[in-house]
């Protein structure tokens, strides 16, 4: 499985309608493109408790995780016109955001993935 994360930190000055028009867009890309295996939006939440929470220098407010079955499918959606207004939205309604693809595996292949990462030393 593929992931695809999306951070996002929205503009403050966003207003309603802005907002409306944000998360809109967000639900039609992710219906409109095939490949997409599973979307999920999350909003961020905070515990209180000491460590790693105080010490992440950006808040990115919400995070989107988006699931493809392939790297080719991934491909697909991120050459696909509904990502490219995804990407405008990304500009215009955030101050900051991050996007990282990953390769997940099940915690029972945790012996492949040491494999491949020991190689790369």
């Amino acid at each position: 499985m593929i992931a695809h994360v999306v951070l996002l930190h929205p503009r403050e000055s966003l207003g309603f309608e802005e907002r409306r028009a944000a998360l809109d867009a967000l639900s039609k890309s992710a219906a409109s493109v095939p490949g997409v295996a599973r979307f999920r939006i999350g909003r961020r939440i905070r515990h209180g408790l000491p460590g790693y929470e105080q010490q992440m220098t950006e808040d990115y407010a919400f995070a989107l995780v988006l699931e493809f079955e392939s790297v080719d499918a991934l491909t697909a959606y991120l050459s696909a016109p509904a990502h490219t207004v995804l990407g405008q939205l990304f500009t215009t309604a955030t101050s900051a955001a991050l996007a990282y693809d990953y390769e997940l595996r099940e915690a029972g292949e945790m012996e492949a993935i040491a494999d491949e990462w020991l190689r790369q030393s």
